[in-house]
């Protein structure tokens, strides 16, 4: 079934199940003290943040069990080996972060940090 359309941001945090709220907050306000000054819009129906050229930085993104952090796989493929030294499952540009462990934020801080150097932001 189909996600339903969400209006903004906000309107897709507040849709989010109570199992999924606690990691995709985190992630959010992870993302707006990492890159302040990133927007937070939706692309595909998903929180993205972006620079003012509308460049994605990187996706958040909700499922069953689990969300993930995407990045552009040009990006994440470098760092694969680094999420897998931590432990993390990973696929092709992003990182699956199941609810039921805590995030690993220092490395989720690092990528984001990565991801803004890499775009000069």
């Amino acid at each position: 079934m189909p996600m339903p359309k969400r209006i903004d941001a906000d309107d897709y945090f507040a849709r989010l199940e109570p199992h999924q709220r606690p990691h995709l907050e985190a992630l959010r306000e992870l993302s707006r003290r990492v890159a302040p000054h990133a927007r937070e819009v939706l692309k595909w129906n998903q929180p993205t943040y972006v620079l003012d050229d509308n460049t994605a930085l990187w996706m958040l993104q909700n499922f069953k069990h689990h969300c993930s952090l995407r990045f552009t796989p040009e990006f994440f493929a470098p760092h694969q080996s680094q999420v897998a030294a931590a432990g993390e499952e990973y696929g092709a540009g992003f990182i699956k972060l199941p609810y039921d462990r805590p995030l690993p934020t220092s490395l989720l801080e690092s990528l984001m940090r990565d991801r803004l150097r890499d775009q000069g932001a």
